[in-house]
């Protein structure tokens, strides 16, 4: 007798990872949010990562979790360069790490003319104060591969260094950027650059050039807030703020035709890939997160990106801080503001904590402790 209640397994079902799902069906790019060669390796040829990232942390992290490859290169670096100080030795390796990342993205960088296949190396944020020193590394940061990408704070030196190392040529990813006032004034800044390129005669191409808003980070400074301001609120409605900031700023760049794209990176929870499928950005999360999404199977939607976040969302989140509507509002700050905004500022002392780590590391390779 026939089991009428047995369901015959469907052929029908693709049971592919959903990430390189959606990397097929919507113009939507995934990047790898790390430059680990083994992770990296993965993302691409089985999740549909099109681009990676490094930056201090990043790095830190890579070199430390491998030190049969790092400690005798290490080594190396510092006997052919005897001279050389543990903090050069060790941005040294940084570069060495971003070109061979680079070289695993080569493939995907010419099958799209440069859009895609993108390495992003950070500046030093060491630097952050200095303008001509933020450009001058950029410059040498992208004469390394031909699809490296330059990040560069969204601070008000920051940004003007952007619009100069545009201008000259270098492609840039934007990063300690968390707001749509900073996403949109690095849009801007990327405009003037690519007009004076014209008015002067330089050369047309594409530069890839995109503006990262580190979602995640921006839910974690306004939970902060409100744990620090005493505000009893939902805790599933803080979790949609970075999630209205990337939809708000993908908006205004659609609105005014800007010609760098929207990066959402800092995943704090799977909406900050789901939601934002069938837009024409990048969303960069770390790996381990990419292969959570997957092994769970999270659902997307091709049109997400068209879908509001709910009023009463947005309400509450405005209710809850003002912080909130300086981080979703376009005039939510000024330029002068950027430097002082939490996230900023716990990001940047994050990053230079990560270039004094480092540091120490080299110091333990190259001078051991008996």
């Amino acid at each position: 007798m026939t089991d009428t209640l047995a369901t015959p397994a469907s052929s029908d079902v693709d049971t592919r990872p959903v990430t390189l799902q959606a990397a097929e069906q919507t113009i939507t790019a995934l990047w790898n949010d790390s430059a680990d060669p083994r992770e990296l390796s993965t993302a691409i040829h089985e999740y549909g990562a099109v681009g990676a990232t490094c930056n201090p942390v990043i790095a830190y992290t890579c070199i430390k979790q491998d030190p049969d490859t790092w400690v005798p290169r290490i080594r190396e670096i510092a006997a052919e360069h005897p001279t050389a100080g543990e903090s050069w030795i060790g941005w040294k390796a940084v570069e060495e790490l971003s070109v061979a990342a680079a070289a695993q993205l080569l493939p995907a960088f010419e099958a799209s003319g440069g859009r895609n296949g993108r390495l992003s190396m950070q500046t030093d944020p060491r630097l952050h104060r200095d303008r001509d020193a933020l450009v001058e590394q950029a410059v040498r940061f992208s004469a390394l591969a031909p699809n490296i990408i330059v990040k560069i704070p969204a601070t008000k030196v920051g940004i003007a260094a952007i619009e100069e190392a545009a201008y000259r040529g270098v492609s840039i990813n934007a990063t300690v950027s968390f707001t749509v006032p900073q996403v949109v004034a690095v849009g801007e800044a990327i405009e003037r650059a690519l007009d004076r390129r014209a008015a002067d005669g330089l050369p047309d191409q594409e530069f890839g050039h995109v503006v990262t808003l580190m979602a995640g980070r921006l839910d974690d400074w306004l939970k902060a807030v409100v744990q620090r301001d005493h505000v009893m609120v939902d805790p599933g409605i803080l979790e949609w703020a970075g999630v209205a900031a990337v939809k708000n700023a993908y908006r205004v760049f659609q609105e005014r035709g800007f010609r760098s794209r929207v990066l959402v990176a800092a995943f704090r929870n799977a909406l900050q890939w789901s939601e934002f499928q069938g837009g024409d950005l990048v969303v960069s999360p770390p790996f381990q997160w990419s292969k959570d999404i997957n092994a769970n199977a999270f659902p997307f939607r091709p049109d997400a990106i068209d879908d509001e976040v709910p009023s009463h969302v947005i309400d509450a989140l405005r209710a809850a801080t003002p912080e909130f509507a300086r981080a979703y509002d376009v005039d939510g700050m000024t330029m002068d503001e950027f430097d002082r905004f939490g996230a900023t500022v716990k990001t940047l002392r994050q990053f230079l904590d990560a270039d004094a780590q480092l540091d120490a590391l080299v110091r333990d390779i190259i001078v051991p402790a008996e």
